[in-house]
């Protein structure tokens, strides 16, 4: 079965940090540019970090850069986004998928490949 199964979202304070997991079933990820994406409640989604395949480039939205770091593990078939100085702004639902890095800010509809994870930033 071809999946992305996200993990590794939960509650943190401002301030705090997270490493999230996308973790490929059925396909070889490094074949492939992965993003993440992420929906704050209320809000349209938008596309976050993405890691190109073969020389692994990375992109960033400006909101999180600095802060924000995205990496792959091909031995383990994973994608991991990690989060530090998160802010409550960052609260959302994250997801990953397959995407051009160079249209990142179009996100991949969730559900598409896996379910997501809660992030939730709050005191």
């Amino acid at each position: 079965q071809v999946q992305l199964v996200e993990s590794g979202g939960g509650l943190v304070q401002p301030g705090g940090s997270l490493t999230l997991s996308c973790a490929a079933s059925g396909f070889d990820l490094q074949r492939l540019a992965i993003a993440w994406f992420r929906q704050a409640p209320g809000k349209e989604s938008e596309g976050v970090s993405c890691v190109s395949r073969g020389n692994g480039g990375t992109y960033y939205t400006d909101s999180v850069k600095g802060r924000f770091s995205i990496s792959r593990d091909n031995a383990k078939n994973t994608v991991y986004l990690q989060m530090s100085m998160l802010k409550p702004e960052d609260t959302g639902v994250y997801w990953c998928g397959p995407t051009a890095c160079d249209k990142f800010n179009d996100p991949v509809p969730l559900g598409s490949w896996g379910q997501g994870t809660q992030v939730t930033v709050s005191s």
